[in-house]
């Protein structure tokens, strides 16, 4: 298997430690490797780096800033895709997700992560509603475990070209 630029790393996690640990193991055999390998990768990271990573992540139910992102274009196409729940919402769940996303930012510090791929606008305010409850060590929990997701789905976009 092909080994991945930092440029396509960066894409699927913006923690710098992610991405020396992901890429000092190159090249992967295959692709489960290198997902197990990046999911392996976010399970050690601190705080702060999981902060760096959250930097790169739009708001859900807004558009990912191109300046946000080294490549420029696919974190940001990527962003739009996996965020097409959110794209058909009804005005009034728009609004109330923009709402909760501003609760969330104040409460916790840092962006709302929530893999949106396969996701409802409704059911991602949902989660955003339900996840207001928690305490700041169980947030973390759940972040680091969205995290991983995305990071798979990534990865594998990267391989394969998605």
């Amino acid at each position: 298997m092909r080994e991945l630029s930092q440029e396509e790393l960066r894409s699927c996690c913006a923690s710098t430690t992610w991405m020396a640990a992901v890429a000092a193991r190159q090249p992967y055999a295959d692709l489960a490797a290198l997902v197990e390998a990046g999911e392996a990768a976010v399970a050690t990271l601190d705080w702060a780096d999981i902060v760096e990573a959250l930097a790169a992540h739009p708001r859900i139910g807004e558009r990912a800033l191109a300046e946000r992102t080294a490549d420029g274009g696919r974190e940001e196409a990527w962003s739009r895709a996996e965020q097409s729940g959110a794209a058909g919402a009804s005005p009034g769940v728009l609004d109330a997700i923009a709402r909760g996303n501003a609760v969330y930012e104040e409460r916790f510090g840092h962006v709302y992560l929530v893999r949106a791929t396969g996701r409802s606008a409704e059911e991602m305010l949902g989660l955003l509603l339900a996840r207001l409850g928690n305490d700041e060590e169980t947030e973390q929990e759940i972040v680091r475990a969205q995290l991983a997701e995305i990071v798979r789905i990534r990865l594998e976009k990267a391989v394969t070209g998605g």
